[in-house]
């Protein structure tokens, strides 16, 4: 790549010559402040933050959006660009909702760093402000446009990066807002309650629906059994949120603060992905031997399911008929464990810690109620940041905890289960079980390499003896529509498909911990976490979900064998021609 030489704060620098001035001084060591850049999604320089001098321009430029030139002269840092950045600062705050206590992000709100950096006085205007209703319909996302400061990167995210499109700039001037088409609430839309938006606002605009305190009611309820199941990619991320580097493994530091908190069982979600690959695997294997409905695709990601039932709903008989591990973990639960230890389902009370803002609607959803007509198999579901702040709020000191096991009996749980959460994961979990299956004997290398990886979409053909299977993996709904697209013209053809809604997977779901831009644009949080979870593959002696003795236990004792009548009353589900 071509080369040009600038200065930058009186040093010499050579720096690509298709860079942007934010990206030379990123080169050069220095990190210009921004609100509304994300990189390769919200590149518009609305927020005025980056304001940096150019020699010979016309006053301040911004730098996410000023392209370097050959002998380009910049300064990144003066009176006039430090008061002019604490000038729109004030501006940004003359029409906020400051309460700053009471915020959902405060102290990890990238306003309130910017503002305390720059000591900005939060009353410097005074006069009109906006006020909104909040939009709580969604039973995922609340959003709250009192906090909103116009950065437009939930918009960015949803249209850009999801290419869904439900939030943009309504009205103009003083009026502009954040909100969907005709004012409708956001339940109304064809949301996927992804919360990709949630991760990429720098405020606290947008924020999960907080069910931390039924989890709390519940565990200070003696006639409630109450138990939890964590989803693979948060031992990953949950370190995060107490300031450990991203691809920090903080399992044993996890399990012992929910036994902290005072559950009844903390069990491991990797055991009923392990689960959902001996269903998943052979309902591929009976598709695809007896002529059944191709590709199948898989269903572990609630917002890839809803997306598919408003955006594709032709596709909806392709998927897979199994429930998520989340719903899996709950209906074997409340019917089987219940069963060999004499609990009510009733009585049990399920919870799962996962990355993900779509499994609050899943747990809703119809067909997933196992044990009985108002029984949710998942009763709450609360997000790697929630069980955060459940921790933080029963003053547990999560750096200073000893590293403890999950329970039994559903403590054993292969590779195959932990890499679910990286994209590409669910795919080679079922790869290995399927093709055992067909070849009737083991796998001599164990990894599908061609389906690992960040990237948007993937393809491979594996022969295994005489027959060939095609498969394709996509992540994030951009990729997973352009994936789509092509099966449906011909100009791809597969046998097997792995959708995740979330970009990179799971390991980068909504519900994971907050990070501020300056690390999502400089970071590869995808990569980084995801090596937690292929690393914990690595080194486990049990890396296939079909050699679970655990997870054959539970066939042996109450299931049968995979797709049997039992398991597809308590394990399979149903889906939704929703359309738009």
């Amino acid at each position: 790549m071509e080369n040009v030489n600038v200065k930058i704060n009186g040093r010499d620098y050579s720096v690509p010559a298709n860079a942007t001035v934010l990206e030379a001084a990123r080169y050069a060591g220095i990190d210009i402040p921004t609100l509304c850049y994300l990189k390769d999604i919200n590149e518009i320089g609305a927020c005025r933050l980056c304001l940096v001098e150019v020699k010979g321009a016309r006053g301040l430029v911004t730098a996410c959006v000023y392209p370097v030139n050959e002998g380009m002269e910049i300064t990144t840092d003066s009176p006039k660009i430090r008061a002019a950045r604490k000038m729109n600062l004030q501006l940004l705050l003359s029409n906020h909702n400051k309460k700053c206590l009471s915020c959902i992000r405060s102290t990890t709100c990238e306003l309130q760093k910017l503002c305390n950096e720059y000591n900005v006085d939060e009353d410097y205007f005074s006069g009109a402000k906006n006020e909104y209703p909040l939009d709580t319909s969604s039973v995922a996302i609340i959003r709250d446009n009192n906090k909103c400061i116009l950065c437009r990167r939930c918009v960015a995210a949803c249209q850009n990066m999801q290419e869904i499109g439900v939030i943009g700039a309504n009205d103009r001037g003083f009026d502009t807002h954040i909100g969907s088409p005709f004012e409708v609430k956001l339940a109304e839309t064809s949301c996927i309650n992804c919360g990709q938006c949630i991760v990429a606002c720098p405020v606290g605009a947008l924020y999960e629906r907080d069910d931390t305190d039924k989890v709390f009611a519940a565990l200070a309820d003696p006639t409630k059994h109450v138990a939890i199941c964590t989803a693979p990619s948060v031992r990953a991320t949950l370190g995060e949120a107490f300031d450990y580097e991203p691809g920090t493994d903080v399992e044993g530091k996890m399990v012992a603060a929910l036994k902290r908190l005072g559950f009844d069982g903390v069990y491991d979600m990797n055991f009923t992905a392990d689960l959902t690959i001996m269903e998943e695997a052979y309902e591929f294997v009976d598709r695809f031997t007896k002529g059944g409905k191709l590709p199948l695709i898989t269903s572990c990601s609630p917002g890839w399911i809803k997306y598919c039932e408003h955006y594709f709903p032709d596709f909806t008989d392709n998927l897979s008929t199994c429930k998520s591990p989340q719903q899996m973990f709950g209906a074997m639960y409340k019917t089987y464990y219940a069963q060999k230890h004499g609990l009510d389902p009733k009585d049990i009370f399920f919870v799962s810690a996962i990355p993900c803002t779509a499994k609050k609607f899943e747990v809703g959803r119809d067909g997933q109620s196992a044990a009985g007509e108002g029984i949710p198999d998942v009763d709450v579901a609360i997000t790697t940041r929630e069980l955060a702040r459940m921790i933080e709020k029963a003053s547990i000191n999560f750096r200073a905890l000893e590293d403890e096991e999950f329970d039994q009996p559903f403590a054993e749980a292969s590779g195959a289960g932990a890499i679910f959460g990286a994209t590409g994961g669910v795919m080679e979990a079922a790869l290995r079980t399927a093709a055992e299956v067909v070849l009737g004997k083991p796998l001599e290398k164990l990894e599908f390499d061609e389906v690992r990886g960040t990237a948007g979409i993937k393809k491979a053909t594996y022969k295994l003896g005489d027959v060939t299977v095609r498969v394709a993996v996509a992540s994030g709904t951009a990729n997973a529509k352009k994936l789509l697209r092509s099966v449906q013209s011909g100009e791809t053809e597969v046998d097997f498909i792995e959708i995740m809604a979330c970009p990179g997977g799971c390991v980068n779901g909504g519900g994971q911990p907050y990070q501020p831009a300056v690390v999502r644009n400089n970071v590869n949080l995808k990569e980084l976490r995801a090596k937690v979870l292929y690393h914990d593959d690595d080194v486990n002696d049990l890396r296939k979900s079909h050699e679970n003795s655990a997870v054959k236990k539970v066939y042996e004792e109450f299931f049968g064998e995979p797709n049997s009548h039992k398991a597809h009353e308590i394990l399979h589900t149903h889906y939704v021609k929703r359309g738009l």
